[in-house]
């Protein structure tokens, strides 16, 4: 997402400069590791500010992304110093973080936000998280979208009950995904399907022991992809599947939808936000794994609704969540805070 941002800020013309490559992200509450990283955001403040006042001042200051694992430490002090607009895009405040280890390093995401200009939302999950802590004047929405350039292909109805799925595999919520939709599988007994798997990581030989109880010849391990045999692939699917717990929106989904595909997966999260259940995808009651499998097996024997569905996912991605669209409603409100400051 924060290279679709940039894209979506080029296409309207604005020219997009990575202020900092300081990593502000730590796993845990390490207080050690946390004052090594404010010495180099200090560091950091310290290099642009002797940049900026040589006359290369930015007209803004655009953060994407910042939560209590990864606050900016570099962006609300030189914007207060440079009166420059601070804007974020993606923040996320859970209140509890206040009472736990974590309190440091959610205040600077508190204060940030309280900061900005305006807090971009994506989703209504982390709009009402900030509206805790920060007046609805300050909070846009723009919904999650992709780049449709790669999926101008008109789809070709496939009928061979092909499932795709694409995902990393690491432990947490991916991991659980991945146990639900192998225990929905396994629900389906001998009716006809085949699940191709797209993705690798950490936690790949815990992925594959989940599925031990399904054929081998069902399911294809494809491991780590680039984007454009993603793409063929999910041309050549007909049913997307993802349970999706944790999930921020997840931009496979739209990946999915705009190459033709229904989705299943679960209303949990932001899923909702991108996957409209009953039109794009069939949304299923958050952990009800009989649920998910009866999903998967009515789209797979209604050929006709499937590819209702399917078509009416490619319109919803290309109307509604495109990357011009995106970038278009982006620039009026970057240029409504810069603009108003000349």
């Amino acid at each position: 997402m924060a290279r679709l941002l940039i894209q979506a800020m080029q296409r309207a013309g604005h020219r997009v400069e990575i202020a900092s490559e300081l990593r502000s992200f730590t796993k845990t509450p390490d207080q050690t590791l946390l004052s090594t990283i404010r010495g180099g955001a200090e560091q950091e403040r310290g290099r642009l500010a002797d940049l900026w006042q040589l006359g290369n001042k930015p007209d803004l200051w655009f953060t994407y992304h910042p939560y209590y694992k990864a606050p900016d430490l570099v962006g609300p002090s030189l914007a207060t110093m440079f009166e420059l607009p601070y804007i974020t895009a993606e923040a996320s405040y859970s209140k509890r973080r206040d009472d736990e280890e974590w309190a440091e390093q959610q205040s600077y995401v508190v204060n940030g936000v309280r900061q900005a200009a305006v807090n971009i939302c994506f989703t209504r999950r982390d709009e009402v998280g900030l509206e805790q802590i920060v007046s609805k004047k300050r909070l846009k929405r723009l919904p999650p979208f992709i780049d449709i350039a790669a999926f101008s292909d008109e789809p070709t109805a496939v009928t061979t009950n092909q499932l795709v799925t694409v995902a990393m595999m690491r432990s947490g919520d991916k991991l659980e995904s991945y146990r639900m939709l192998a225990a929905s599988l396994a629900l389906l007994g001998d009716m006809p399907w085949r699940l191709r798997i797209i993705g690798d990581g950490p936690a790949s030989a815990m992925v594959k022991a989940c599925f031990a109880g399904i054929r081998e010849d069902r399911i294809e391990w494809l491991g780590q992809q680039q984007s454009r045999e993603v793409t063929k692939i999910l041309y050549e699917s007909d049913i997307y599947v993802w349970p999706g717990f944790g999930e921020a929106y997840g931009i496979a989904y739209l990946e999915a939808q705009a190459a033709g595909l229904p989705v299943i997966a679960q209303a949990v999260a932001g899923v909702p936000e991108v996957v409209k259940n009953g039109v794009t995808g069939i949304l299923t009651p958050e952990n009800d794994v009989a649920a998910f499998s009866r999903a998967i097996e009515h789209l797979s024997l209604n050929k006709e609704r499937r590819l209702v569905m399917g078509n009416a996912a490619r319109q919803f991605v290309f109307k509604e969540r495109s990357l011009e669209l995106a970038s278009a409603q982006l620039n009026l409100l970057l240029r409504s805070y810069t603009e108003q400051d000349r």
